[in-house]
């Protein structure tokens, strides 16, 4: 079209001529366009890219009117675009007033690399409109600031050799778009590209190729557009936001807390997380990675090639972050890291929340879509009695070998009826989180936050939490924060320098397992597993965490030889960093979590596993604040006794009364678990002496004896029905000897019917559990009958009513059997005994109602007298 004369009555044609001469000039050069007056000598200013410079026109040699004309903004266009793309225009102040202006369409521009001083921008087309002015008298003279002088978008050498290399800190300050002198410079960095194009809004750029993958190009722009990128490729073109055009998506406050060690939702922070940031969908990754040179992100969604991805490093914290423009769920990844010494390594996500199949390695994107279905046993969790005054009776699994073969979904269909049948309150799952090698069970873990594959996703997982809530059932899981394994994929010198492992390679090395200890003294890999711990309790509703190898942790030098552990800052043998490690995290696991229980494993004499942490101890330390304690010492000397033949017995009587003595130094648990069925141990059963009829009557004994004994219980499957064999983590429990076509079935199902009974009986009674840790719950009848191998105790629950436990460990029948009972109790009724005919025993009972005699005995006002079943535990009830 032609535009109508400008009110200065300039030539229309030669207008137009010009205006279209100064716009190509401006986007070739990237500096003002001069609007000239009629005269050769013309006042030039200062102008935006993007922007026409104001036109001053001499007027007379005394005096200046100064007219203030807007020229268009040349916007580069494809030919094929129908819809102009409008821009505002402004003017330059030149000590004139302000003049309404036109706007102005702009046809096509190239962007090409320049070097300054060569055109940045080539074959611009405009179609000019003229802008209409008008004449304002100029109150003096006018400062001229001097031109913008252009310059090459090409990235400097330096940064495309640390960009190659792997090694840029800051890839997000030279790549993406950038406000330079001239306009405004692209850079993109795409190996194996064929071209790269800057899209913004209707209008196109294709930058130039600076070879090595990097393109660059200089557009007259004075502010940065909102833009997409277009990447040819051989056999495809990518449609993109650029990764390098977009802020940081984790927040100062993130940084913050990482930086402090206090950061107790960390799985928030690192990691990758499916997100829509600055209006783009994606996913964040973000790496702890102090020591590194550069870190890059790698995954199926860039063919393992990470050239492109290289990630910033955010202030002093040591993590690393790329937000990566439409990558979602379901993409593999990994971190390449170049390590301080310049070679590069490979590493799975430390916070990856799910991971690949065992052997493969790499982490997962996921984001988590399960509804919870729990809210009403969250909630009575949360108000009801902490775990040592409630009933706490646990079956320890290994879930990948329960039923070997089924998957986190297949065994929700079958675990929770189990449980629920056989009247535990709780199972304990060994380690669920992702470990390479399966003959650990679980123990040597390298994805801390992600539920192994073996078995499903993370949801599945969650499922069957959910499953097991919903049929009343408590769910524990083992949590292994004392060490982890070498793989160079995992934790190990994960940044090339020791990270999560302790500096000093006497305290790193583990002398029995040939692992890493963590470095608990680091508050970066101490907030690392708090917030692990966390993580599981709130994430996946986990009820408790037992917590393993708790004395390896405490002590420098455990399983150390002289001269191979330096002594703490007060020339001791704790590891301060250990336990002000295991006090914060119980202290905030505690205080996020409404009735959520932490156990340890524990093994030595140490004061105050179970103390809070605020109340100081004889030694000078606090208590480490754990709910629960494994009562290794019970268990140990309980086993020893029972696996003698019980005409020695009487020589280590005092084995099953020991306990006693500590019984109220802690809250305890009195485990019979994995630990005690394999690797040469023999199983539970296989312990006893005797025939077999003999071993199963010991065992069903003992079970009782441990059920009726103050402390919570556990139980390791297979044992509640008498397997012979050790347990495997290849075949599992072997099921197989409950087949009713299996001769011998009768005596396994008998004993799966009386741990079955014991439970029902424990939850039923309260003075078995609810005052497991007050001395004034438990009374001994008779603790010194070594002859007799007896054993008689009254238990008490907050009301003071009691219940009867007797244990005959010897293979007779001692009728009228004489023991000494409180006054105030009438009558006695027997409600246990494991000699019954339907568990398989000899079937002598005491089916009558039992009255004392006025007799003292046992230093009792009172006494009963029962027939004592052999190998026997006999419980009574007031009637």
């Amino acid at each position: 079209m032609t535009p109508r004369p400008t009110p200065s009555g300039s030539d229309p044609k030669k207008s137009a001529a010009k205006a279209a001469k100064s716009v190509k000039k401006a986007a070739e050069k990237a500096v003002t366009k001069k609007t000239a007056a009629k005269t050769p000598d013309p006042v030039a200013e200062k102008a935006p890219a993007k922007k026409a410079g104001a036109v001053a026109k001499k007027v007379g040699a005394e005096k200046a009117v100064a007219q203030r004309a807007v020229a268009k903004k040349a916007l580069v266009k494809e030919a094929a675009v129908d819809k102009p793309v409008v821009k505002k225009a402004a003017a330059k102040k030149a000590a004139v007033k302000k003049a309404t202006a036109k706007k102005g369409v702009a046809k096509k521009v190239t962007a090409k690399r320049t070097a300054a001083p060569k055109p940045a921008v080539e074959n611009a087309v405009v179609e000019p409109v003229a802008a209409e002015a008008a004449p304002v008298p100029a109150p003096g003279p006018t400062a001229v600031p001097p031109p913008e002088v252009p310059v090459s978008p090409a990235m400097d050498g330096g940064d495309r050799d640390r960009l190659l290399s792997g090694t840029h800190h800051d890839p997000h300050g030279v790549l993406g778009a950038h406000r330079v002198p001239g306009g405004v410079a692209f850079r993109a960095f795409r190996p194996y590209a064929l071209a790269v194009t800057v899209v913004a809004g209707d209008v196109r750029a294709e930058l130039h190729d600076d070879g090595d993958g990097f393109f660059s190009g200089l557009l007259p722009l004075s502010e940065v557009p909102s833009y997409r990128l277009l990447v040819a490729y051989e056999d495809t073109v990518q449609d993109t936001e650029d990764a390098y055009g977009l802020l940081p998506a984790l927040g100062d406050l993130d940084l913050h807390l990482i930086g402090e060690g206090r950061h107790e939702q960390l799985w928030t922070a690192l990691g990758a997380q499916p997100m829509t940031h600055q209006g783009v969908t994606g996913t964040r990754f973000t790496v702890w990675a102090p020591n590194a040179r550069g870190v890059r992100v790698t995954g199926t969604f860039n063919f393992w090639d990470g050239s492109a991805y290289a990630m910033r490093s955010l202030g002093g914290t040591g993590v690393w972050e790329l937000f990566v423009p439409g990558v979602g769920e379901g993409e593999l990844y990994k971190f390449e890291i170049t390590r301080p010494d310049g070679s590069k390594t490979l590493r799975a996500d430390p916070l990856a929340r799910r991971t690949e199949v065992p052997p493969n390695t790499s982490s997962i994107i996921h984001a988590s879509h399960h509804e919870w279905q729990d809210e009403e046993w969250l909630a009575s969790r949360a108000a009801g009695a902490p775990a040592h005054e409630a009933p706490f009776s646990v079956y320890e699994i290994h879930l990948p070998s329960w039923r070997p073969g089924l998957t986190y979904r297949q065994l929700a269909d079958q675990l929770p009826a189990y449980v629920k049948e056989m009247g535990f309150t709780h199972v304990e799952l060994m380690p669920v989180a992702e470990h390479p090698f399966g003959g650990s069970w679980g123990y040597q873990v390298t994805g801390f936050y992600a539920p192994t594959a073996r078995l499903g996703t993370p949801d599945d997982f969650k499922y069957l939490v959910d499953t097991l809530h919903q049929a009343g059932i408590g769910v524990l899981m083992d949590w292994v924060p004392a060490h982890f394994p070498r793989d160079d994929w995992a934790l190990a010198e994960f940044d090339g320098r020791t990270l999560y492992e302790h500096e000093d390679p006497l305290r790193a090395a583990h002398p029995d397992w040939g692992t890493l200890e963590f470095d608990y003294g680091r508050r970066e890999v101490r907030n690392f597993l708090v917030a692990n711990a966390v993580y599981w309790c709130e994430e996946f509703h986990i009820d408790g965490l037992r917590v393993d190898a708790v004395a390896s942790m405490l002590y420098l030098d455990y399983s150390r030889e002289p001269g191979q552990w330096v002594p703490n800052v007060h020339g001791g043998r704790e590891n301060l960093d250990a336990v002000a490690f295991l006090q914060e995290m119980n202290a905030t696991v505690y205080r996020r979590v409404p009735g959520v229980v932490t156990i340890a494993e524990e093994s030595t004499a140490w004061d105050g596993v179970t103390r809070a942490t605020h109340h100081m101890g004889p030694g000078g330390f606090g208590g480490l604040g754990f709910g629960l304690k494994w009562n290794m010492g019970w268990m140990h000397d309980s086993l020893d006794y029972m696996s003698h033949e019980p005409v020695h017995r009487k020589y280590h009587h005092h084995e099953m009364t020991f306990s006693m003595v500590y019984a109220y130094s802690e809250n305890y648990v009195l485990p019979i678990s994995h630990d005690e069925v394999v690797h040469g141990k023999r199983s539970l059963v296989s312990k006893m002496p005797g025939d077999w009829w003999q071993q199963r009557a010991n065992l069903r004994a003992y079970l009782a004896f441990m059920w009726a004994h103050p402390g919570k219980q556990l139980l390791f499957m297979g044992q509640e029905f008498a397997q012979g064999a050790e347990w495997s983590e290849a075949h599992g429990p072997d099921w197989w000897l409950l087949d009713p076509a299996y001769g011998a079935e009768a005596d396994h199902r008998g004993v799966r019917d009386l741990v079955r009974d014991l439970n029902v009986v424990y939850r039923h009674t309260p003075a078995l559990w609810q005052r497991d840790t007050n001395p004034s719950g438990f009374q001994w009848i008779v603790g010194d009958a070594s002859e007799d191998n007896v054993f008689a105790f009254l238990r008490y629950d907050a009301e003071g009513s009691p219940l009867l436990a007797v244990s005959h460990l010897s293979p007779v029948v001692r009728p009228n059997y004489r023991l000494g009972a409180p006054d105030d109790v009438p009558a006695w009724l027997e409600c246990l005994n494991t000699d019954a005919a339907r568990y398989g025993g000899s079937d002598v009972t005491n089916p009558e109602i039992v009255k004392p005699d006025p007799q003292a005995w046992h230093g009792r006002p009172a006494s009963i007298q029962l027939t004592l079943p052999p190998l026997g535990t006999v419980w009574l009830r007031p009637a």
